[in-house]
């Protein structure tokens, strides 16, 4: 195990009605407050309505910015830094689900850097102030309500990156699971995949003696797995939604990586890559790329995979080779997957071999990619075309 320091500011208010303490947040940070938000779930849901009206009762200003994308552009966090600028904003309240809370952590930032906010995504450039942010999370993926992590396209460039800075943890959020009933299954699924995603890219990791971070991972891993298709069965069931999006909160906070090298990341660069130039949804990216990385790598060294089979799974090793065992962790994933309705192939998107060398080319936004394995272009290609239909 490593030497590490465990240090999160964010605040978190969970559980039904938390939406109650926003009033008492704002009253720390001031009363004038960037809304941000996607499409028209919100309202449709009620918790534009219950969000408003805390902000009225505080006798809030409040600016809204609505339309943030799914994968949200560049173009959109300089809308919000303008806003900022423009209206004297004291507060950013981020209501939605990991896409809002990533644009939102980008204006914070953006708000007082005098260049483009595109230097400090692409890190040539390191904030020094951020505005406050607070969220509301609607949807349960990305953790994105609890830690320091943005991830940003820039349409223009077909270019999708993802950074991090101190200054940008949210330092509050309100999870209340029964915002997230009316999340339809599709994007639960997404959700589910993306949350286990994060786990098991921080799973993949060369450090020894790591038997409690592990067993924490595990643990993670088997309660999304118990629960899961509990949820999808009942998509309007409070407590299963409430599982779900403290799963996804702790699967990528920072504790789990604790003592670790962090994990390897790179199946998430080759998904960056993937919806920078198609636009898709980065947990159907991740449900397929996922287990084709692993894979790839088990073939060379099936040691954690093999660990992963037999704790997660509970794949019997007797009388099989590493290897064998690995491979047959690496097929449950994919039948879970599979049985909760993620894409297993790109040719779901429509993605064919056209734009193979595209794709390689887009996953190394860093000079290199994998800790677990560094990848090559070689080996992006070859994980590309393993996913293909």
């Amino acid at each position: 195990m490593q030497s590490f320091i465990q240090w999160n500011p964010t605040k978190l208010w969970f559980g039904e009605g938390q939406i109650k303490q926003l009033q008492q947040e704002l009253g720390t940070t001031g009363k004038r407050v960037l809304l941000v938000y996607g499409g028209g779930s919100i309202y449709k849901n009620g918790v534009y309505d219950a969000v408003l009206k805390q902000l009225q009762h505080m006798e809030a200003t409040v600016i809204e910015m609505s339309g943030v994308e799914p994968n949200p552009r560049l173009t959109t966090v300089k809308k919000g830094i303008a806003l900022c600028r423009q209206e004297q904003i004291d507060l950013i309240l981020a209501v939605g689900g990991g896409s809002v809370i990533d644009c939102a952590k980008a204006i914070s930032v953006g708000a007082y850097y005098e260049g483009d906010v595109w230097d400090i995504i692409t890190k040539k450039a390191e904030p020094e102030k951020a505005l406050p942010l607070g969220t509301v999370l609607t949807l349960a993926a990305t953790g994105s309500e609890m830690n320091n992590i943005s991830v940003i396209t820039n349409w223009e460039r077909n270019e999708k990156r993802g950074w991090g800075s101190p200054l940008a943890y949210p330092a509050f959020s309100i999870l209340d699971p029964a915002y997230t009933v009316s999340v339809p299954l599709d994007q639960t699924v997404y959700g589910i995949v993306d949350m286990m995603s994060h786990v098991l890219e921080q799973y993949f990791h060369r450090t020894d003696n790591t038997p409690m971070m592990d067993r924490f991972m595990e643990a993670v891993l088997l309660t999304v797995i118990e629960t899961a298709p509990k949820l999808l069965a009942d998509l309007t069931n409070v407590e299963h939604r409430a599982t779900i999006m403290y799963a996804g909160t702790t699967a990528f906070n920072g504790l789990l990586s604790s003592g670790t090298d962090g994990g390897d990341w790179a199946s998430h660069q080759i998904e960056h890559g993937l919806s920078a130039v198609y636009d898709i949804p980065h947990g159907g990216g991740l449900a397929i790329v996922f287990p084709n990385w692993m894979a790839h790598c088990a073939e060379e060294d099936p040691s954690r995979m093999k660990k992963l089979a037999m704790t997660v799974f509970g794949i019997d090793a007797a009388g099989k080779t590493d290897h064998e065992v690995a491979e047959e962790g690496i097929q449950a994933l994919r039948q879970f997957w599979d049985s909760l309705g993620a894409p297993s192939r790109l040719g779901y998107y429509g993605i064919d071999d056209q734009r193979i060398e595209e794709l390689v080319h887009k996953s190394f936004m860093k000079p290199s990619i994998g800790q677990y394995k560094v990848m090559t272009r070689d080996t992006v290609r070859d994980i590309l075309l393993r996913s293909l239909a």
